[in-house]
């Protein structure tokens, strides 16, 4: 299995294992919803860009504070920076429980309230 399959059926791990999560592709890419909107995205090599990583809904905020501290790691993709999105990069060896950290919270941004209650009663 090459790199990119391992790394996504890692990240499908951690998000099956939320309540209300589905993956589908969209665009070419496994993406995958909390109830009914968009919270990641799985980029391999996105026309060409030469990166593996987990596009996350985010804050703007979060967004710009974790590119300047940490552009080699994170950067805005595009399409969704716009939106507040940041990309953190697979491809670099990264700490997977800041990925579930990273995921968790673009999750929590657009989860049903019912479904944030069961992941807390999950977890507490």
């Amino acid at each position: 299995m090459n790199e990119s399959k391992v790394l996504l059926e890692r990240l499908r791990a951690v998000i099956e294992a939320w309540p209300e999560t589905r993956e589908k592709l969209s665009h070419g890419a496994p993406t995958w919803w909390g109830g009914a909107k968009t919270f990641a995205t799985f980029a391999d090599n996105h026309h060409g860009d030469g990166r593996v990583a987990i596009w996350v809904k985010s804050t703007f905020s979060e967004q710009q504070d974790r590119v300047e501290a940490a552009p080699e790691l994170f950067f805005v993709p595009p399409y969704l920076g716009p939106r507040g999105w940041v990309a953190m990069r697979l491809d670099r060896e990264p700490d997977w429980a800041f990925v579930e950290e990273i995921l968790e919270e673009g999750y929590r941004l657009v989860a049903p309230k019912r479904a944030i209650a069961v992941l807390d009663g999950q977890s507490g």
